[in-house]
């Protein structure tokens, strides 16, 4: 966005409430869903944004500080600040909080069985804000590590968001996929809201699991937004805790 663009935006939509770092924020964001830079590319420099929207370096500086707090962007020591992007290793567990009760991080392989065209239920609608009976891709896959059943997730795409997406697709690499989603067709998952519970396994979950009819599981619902706040994905994972635990960073 150039600067003229920026001033008069600004003062046509901008409250007076708003800080000024959070605007240049919003039009870097804005950049970001226009793709004027793509997952991996380096952003221009805070003295360059700065000239670009006539504010000082220090209000640059602020909207990157909290667009790399929440993962949008990463700063590298001497190289610059960079579009965060899922094909880097260290976002595969950003996600995906099951570890091995041994410690030792093992990368899975998502094995999935099922990618159809589903009508929207109640429940789905409501948490990626359709209508009942809007059309939604649907996955179900299990994700294994060393080999061992561990999460049966039962996902569900906005479908307008994910044309073309098959089967086929799906099995045709090693990418995680949320990799495959930012690569391929242009949605990278910037946050999450999860809601956990303990249940029971049914017939289904424990024939893909390998675990007995009535062992515990965790159940794990799970609402992905892209950029603009966008609800693009809800799936209900169900892990298997055998051997593996649900890890969380606080603070």
């Amino acid at each position: 966005m150039t600067q003229e663009a920026f001033r008069s935006t600004a003062r046509v939509h901008s409250p007076t409430f708003s800080p000024l770092y959070r605007q240049i924020k919003d039009f870097l964001i804005r950049s970001l869903e226009d793709g004027e830079w793509g997952p991996g590319d380096a952003i221009p420099s805070e003295g360059e944004l700065a000239a670009r929207f006539s504010v000082s370096q220090g209000t640059v500086r602020k909207a990157i500080d909290e667009m790399a707090a929440e993962n949008m962007l990463v700063r590298r020591q001497g190289k610059g600040t960079f579009v965060a992007t899922h094909d880097d290793p260290r976002s595969f567990y950003r996600f995906l909080r099951v570890v091995p009760d041994h410690g030792k991080i093992i990368q899975g392989v998502s094995d999935a069985s099922t990618c159809e065209m589903v009508a929207a239920s109640a429940e789905v609608a409501e948490a990626l804000g359709l209508a009942v009976g809007d059309a939604l891709i649907s996955i179900r896959r299990v994700l294994r590590f060393a080999g061992e059943p561990v999460v049966f997730d039962q996902i569900y795409l906005v479908a307008e968001s994910f044309a073309g997406l098959t089967l086929e697709v799906l099995r045709g690499g090693e990418r995680s996929l949320y990799s495959l989603f930012e690569g391929d067709y242009g949605v990278r998952m910037i946050r999450a809201e999860e809601r956990l519970r303990a249940v029971a396994a049914d017939e289904e979950s424990a024939v893909q699991l390998g675990v007995a009819v009535g062992e515990p599981l965790l159940r794990v619902e799970r609402t992905a937004y892209t950029y603009g706040n966008k609800p693009v994905e809800w799936r209900l994972g169900l892990y298997s805790t055998r051997h593996h635990h649900y890890r969380n960073e606080l603070g």
